[in-house]
Formats: structure tokens, sequence, C-alpha cells
């Protein structure tokens, strides 16, 4: 029996990055040997166990053979004389494929280590067309190590692009679509997932909502990079500058959504875009399965959006309005994301990226003022609740102008 460490942790390793865990394949072994040596297995389509002291995963060397559509259709093959580079070669990019031994020594059949020099995502294989999870898979190894300079092969893309063009990415499942999405918007350079999956023709498939808004215009007064998905992209990136999370990341996503559904004869206008992408967000987020917390900032994102671009013109009623619909009293926490992700938005334009934009100070300083207005149990004796809502608001609405009277002046 010898047991290899494989994956990530080599790549990361030789990348002189961080390792997070360790994964292990052992060759020339049993299941009744590893469990006779205290191994304790876990694996439910093939042979995995957990190390008797590190607790870390421990594979069984294997190989799959094709036998449906999709990333299910697949049969394992495990057995002692499955080798170490018949396991590695099952796997999805060279950087992936390479193993250390027991003393160090790397074990690199596939040419990982000249990849990770070029800086090239290469597929290992033509296996790789076996499993359009690689799709997504690739895409977010793209937008991870972008900023290393990392390029996807072009053999690499136009196999992905064939696999779309063969109906393999038509298999893939809502969860691994989401799962594969949310660790990507959790990258440095989430843009790059969305434009690798645009650019082999797999964001018609899994986000057509998005895929919709390339080509789209927009007024280059407004939008100099006009194209709607390009200014997604864009300010996407300014979501990351900000340090935004993965719930402002996807909101940013989303906020346009509605634009794809104006009509060409009034384009590159797109009145009313807010309202038409609400039901858009509610579709997409409803058919992934997305968590509910991202679901309800993505909403009010592409609801709300060019009120806070337009809210030093804005009343102070109307503008208390728009903290009221948006809960903005009762959660500051998701509301500061939401003015995070309208700042990302406009920050997201060609050339404006470094423009100003006091709307995101000056509205959550309007919040916080309506939020500290109270009125004391001797105020509100002798009024309705219906009264007493309405000092509340007048009182709110007067702090609120207090603010906006002060911002003008400074």
């Amino acid at each position: 029996m010898q047991v290899y460490l494989v994956g990530g942790a080599v790549r990361d390793r030789l990348l002189g990055r961080a390792v997070r865990e360790r994964d292990w394949v052992v060759v020339g072994a049993t299941p009744d040997e590893l469990e006779r040596a205290g191994y304790i297995p876990v694996g439910r389509d093939f042979p995995v166990f957990l190390h008797p002291k590190t607790k870390e995963e421990h594979a069984l060397a294997r190989t799959e053979r094709k036998t449906g559509p999709g990333y299910r259709g697949f049969v394992t093959e495990f057995s002692p004389a499955v080798t170490l580079e018949d396991d590695l070669r099952r796997r999805d990019l060279t950087i992936n494929a390479m193993a250390e031994d027991a003393s160090g020594a790397l074990v690199d059949p596939y040419g990982g280590q000249r990849d990770l020099a070029a800086r090239v995502l290469r597929h290992v294989s033509d296996a790789f067309a076996e499993d359009p999870v690689r799709i997504l898979r690739v895409a977010r190894f793209a937008a991870r190590y972008a900023p290393l300079g990392f390029r996807i092969a072009d053999e690499t893309l136009a196999l992905m692009r064939r696999m779309v063009t063969d109906g393999e990415a038509d298999a893939l499942v809502a969860e691994r679509v989401w799962a594969e999405t949310e660790k990507a918007l959790a990258e440095d350079r989430p843009d790059v997932f969305i434009q690798v999956l645009h650019d082999c023709g797999a964001l018609k498939v899994v986000y057509p909502e998005i895929d919709a808004l390339f080509g789209v215009p927009q007024p280059a007064k407004w939008h100099p990079e006009v194209d709607t998905g390009v200014h997604q992209l864009l300010s996407l990136r300014e979501a990351v500058k900000l340090g935004g999370g993965v719930g402002v990341r996807f909101a940013v996503l989303m906020h346009d959504l509605g634009k794809a559904l104006t009509p060409a004869d009034v384009l590159p206008s797109h009145h009313g875009h807010e309202t038409a992408g609400v039901a858009q967000v509610e579709a997409l987020c409803t058919r992934l399965r997305v968590p509910n917390h991202l679901r309800e900032l993505a909403v009010i994102t592409a609801r709300y959006h060019t009120h806070v671009h337009r809210a030093l013109e804005m009343r102070p009623d109307t503008l208390l309005k728009t903290l009221e619909s948006c809960d903005a009293l009762r959660r500051p926490e998701r509301f500061a994301d939401f003015l995070l992700a309208c700042e990302a938005d406009a920050r997201g334009r060609t050339g404006l990226e470094a423009r100003a934009y006091p709307q995101r100070e000056y509205v959550s300083r309007a919040r916080e003022a309506a939020a500290a207005v109270q009125m004391t149990a001797e105020e509100r004796a002798g009024l309705s609740g219906e009264k007493i809502g309405q000092e509340l608001r007048r009182r709110r609405v007067a702090a609120i102008a207090a603010i906006k009277e002060e911002s003008t002046r400074g």
C-alpha cells in the first residue's frame, strides 16, 4: 500500500499559497485492508476513508467510465491494480493532477508543474468532456488565479465550447451550479467566472438572464462601456475593491437583469428596468435555490439602486419611503450591504471608477438619523397607534431634512 498527497494541496504548495486541506490517494490496497488498519469508511459512491488519527480523507485510487449523460453518468472502478497515473488521469486540470509520495517527491505525469510555471489552466485528457461540472470548475479556477496571470488554454476553452454545443451543460443541476457560483463569488476575480462561462457558451445555459445582458446597449453618457453585460462585470470588480462579501457581489450581478427585457424600439433607454428586474431575480433565485438572505439583498438592490443614485435630489419624505421599503431601520447591516452594491454599480463604468459617490454616506447618515428618532411614554400618552406612527414619521422626515441641509451646506 502506498499513500500519496494529491490535488490542491500539491498545487498550492508549489504556488506558495496556504494549503487549506489535504487529500490523499491510496494505491495498492482494498477497502478491507484499510478498515483493518483503522481507517473509517465514509464514501457513498466510491471508497473514501478518514484517517484514524488525522481524520483527513483518503480515497482508493480509481478510474471512471462514462455510461450516461451529465455528471452522474459514471461507473467507478477501483482495485489494487489501479495505478496513481490512472487515478490522476481522470482529474480535470494538469495543475490538479500532481501528487507527492511519502518522501515529498513530486509525481507529475501530465505536466502540471510546467503549466503552473506557464500560468495555464489545461485539461488533462479527453475524459474532461465527460463531466459538465468541470466547465464550472475551470471558470472558478480562472477566477481564483486570474490575479496570478493564469489563463485557460485555447484547446481547453475549445473543448468547453464543444461540450456546451453537444448538450453536456444542459445536464448541470441547480445545486451544482449554485455551489460553484457561490465559491466563485468569493474569489478575487468573480467577474472572470462569468466572462469564462460567457466565452464558452455555458452562461446562456446556466444563467440565461445574465447572458442576455451582453450586447444590450445603454446611454454612453452614463455608461461609456455601453454594453450592459460588460457593465455587470465592471461593477462586480468594483464590489470586490470596495470590500463587498458574497452577498454584495451576488446583488451587483443581479442588479440590472431587467435591462435585458427593454423593448428594442426604446433602447438605449431603460426606463422601468428596476421593477422588471425583480421578477428576473426572483425566478433565478428560485431556480437555483439561492439562500433567502442573498435573494432578499439582490431583490432590494434590483428594485431600489437607482433611488440611491438620485438620493441627493430626493425630498426627505421620499427618501424615508425608500428607507422603509428596504426595511433599513430594522435591518441596518443588510442596508449597508445594499448601499455598497449601489456604489459598486455607480463605479462599474469605464473611466468613472474613481468618481466620487457621496450618495452612500448621505443615505447612510439619513438612515441613522431616522432610526434615532424616538417618542417617550409621555409623548405617546393619549395618542392612537395611527397618530403615533404619523408623529414618528414627521420627526423622521425632519431628521432627514436636517441631514440634507447639512450636506448641502457642506
